[in-house]
């Protein structure tokens, strides 16, 4: 019962705070801190069970019970080694989330915590539902909280950033309803079984045509919510207006789901088709990877540009997951968790910036160096993650990405490779333009802005330990993401002759 726990822990926490939050906001904070420390212990219990795990395919833990008969629908649940590292990642990134929403929440602050646990258990629903119906039950369940947040807690242009955030993934979550259901259908009338069962779903015959329709559903709902270029647009309004830890949990999690989806959905259930589409996949990674760097270093807004760091970074994990090689597959999977601990840590460190100034803008920033040297030097290591230095964990994920996708397409591989100089321009700038320089009119009339306490500093601190690991030696992450990389390989037989 360790995975109904997974996703039941953190809601039922955030039920309890939404409660408390009636006679103290303290309260609230504590309740919520603690159900995620919960999950993030039963997680890390998962992982210490993953090294004993059978043979790849097979499944770490697994909970399997009957719900709706009468249409093959089950409570299936269950993870491998790539769940199992999400979800590693989910409790870390949400005990970052509240951790960096202490101070800053001050309205409704039980009712607040109530929608961080409700995304997150969501999103751990997301990474252990082995039931495609139930699966999308929690990919639509997560977008409602989200919604929330960002619509009540958000900054000036909230609503507008909210209202486009929801009818962008609704909409590509019924292309991938229309998809699902259809595969439903498709594989009763071949089999006489009518199931939702992933592991029943594998194989299922279908016609050329039919598995390029229904993989494009698939693609299109996880190419939204990656983002992938060009359905992207969303995401830089999300985030400039979504509270710290809406954007920690956008850019840290939210965007992972996506991925997810590559890994677990569109490549193993439609093998043909994907390898297909493999060439076209890649040249929108590529796309993503170039696009979303040159866009990030032409923002003046901080959040706007760590948002699009987001699309470039994110465009290395389609390219790893098409290009199909062990080697491609391993550094997506690295390049999934460096991007959420590095990015999230980013919109950490903006959040911070912005509650002692009150502005994000880079023209009104400048020479926060000496005032601000704590908050300075965090900004500088994230930023050196976020360029791929090599000793942290970003290098190592889109070296792996790289060198796997040279087998497969020399030509992809040489246009994404500028993309890492690209981001080595905004990464420097976002640090040069905020910390260095003469003092900008932001620290006009303020007589001492605090820097980072020990709290943040705490949060920081730990995260920098994380992607320093993932950084010198990441082979416990790959060890246990191995079994799942060689299904995906196994399942989808890509081909390794494109042009």
């Amino acid at each position: 019962m360790i995975l109904a726990a997974l996703v039941a822990v953190p809601f039922a926490a955030g039920v309890l705070a939404w409660i408390a939050g009636r006679w103290s906001d303290r309260w609230p904070r504590w309740i919520a801190l603690a159900g995620t420390a919960i999950d993030l212990a039963l997680a890390i219990a998962l992982w210490r069970g993953a090294s004993a795990a059978a043979p790849a395919g097979r499944w770490i833990a697994e909970l399997d019970l009957p719900w709706i008969d009468l249409l093959g629908i089950r409570f299936h649940l269950a993870v491998d080694g790539l769940s199992v590292l999400l979800i590693l990642l989910t409790g870390v990134l949400g005990i970052v989330a509240i951790a960096a929403s202490w101070r800053e929440i001050t309205d409704r602050v039980g009712f607040f915590h109530f929608h961080v646990m409700w995304v997150l258990a969501g999103i751990v629903g997301v990474f252990t539902a082995l039931d495609l119906f139930l699966f999308y039950f929690f990919w639509e369940m997560m977008l409602v909280p989200m919604y929330f947040l960002i619509g009540m807690w958000g900054h000036e242009r909230r609503i507008y950033a909210a209202v486009k955030f929801f009818i962008f993934t609704q909409i590509s979550g019924l292309l991938m309803l229309i998809a699902l259901v259809a595969l439903y259908v498709m594989h009763g009338r071949a089999t006489g079984v009518y199931t939702f069962d992933y592991e029943q779903l594998l194989g299922t015959p279908l016609s050329p045509a039919a598995g390029w329709w229904l993989m494009l559903g698939f693609f299109g709902a996880f190419a939204v919510k990656l983002p992938l270029v060009p359905v992207h647009t969303w995401l830089p309004d999300a985030h400039t207006e979504a509270p710290t830890a809406g954007s920690v949990i956008l850019a840290g999690l939210m965007l992972k789901t996506g991925a997810y989806g590559l890994f677990r959905f569109v490549v193993p259930l439609f093998p043909s088709s994907a390898a297909e589409f493999a060439p076209v996949a890649i040249a929108l990674g590529v796309v993503g990877a170039l696009y979303g760097a040159v866009l990030a270093f032409g923002q003046t807004d901080l959040k706007r540009l760590v948002a699009y760091t987001s699309v470039s970074h994110m465009g290395f994990v389609v390219i790893g997951v098409f290009a199909g090689t062990p080697i491609a597959l391993q550094g997506a999977v690295l390049q999934i968790l460096c991007h959420g601990i590095s990015t999230g840590a980013l919109f950490v460190l903006v959040g911070a910036l912005q509650e002692r100034l009150h502005t994000r803008d880079l023209r009104q920033l400048g020479g926060l160096w000496p005032v601000l040297p704590r908050l300075g030097g965090m900004t500088m290591v994230f930023g050196l993650a976020s360029m791929g230095l090599p000793g942290l964990g970003n290098f190592v994920a889109e070296f792996l990405v790289l060198f796997g996708t040279w087998q497969v397409s020399p030509i992809a591989t040489a246009f994404a490779s500028v993309a890492l100089i690209l981001s080595t321009v905004y990464a420097l700038w976002m640090v040069q333009a905020a910390f260095q320089g003469r003092t900008g009119p932001a620290m006009d009339g303020t007589t001492g802005a605090r820097d980072l306490d020990f709290r943040e500093m705490a949060v920081a601190g730990a995260l920098v330990a994380a992607i320093v690991w993932l950084g010198v030696y990441p082979q416990p992450f790959m060890d246990t993401a191995a079994p799942s990389v060689e299904h995906v390989r196994a399942a989808a037989a890509i081909s390794r002759e494109m042009p």
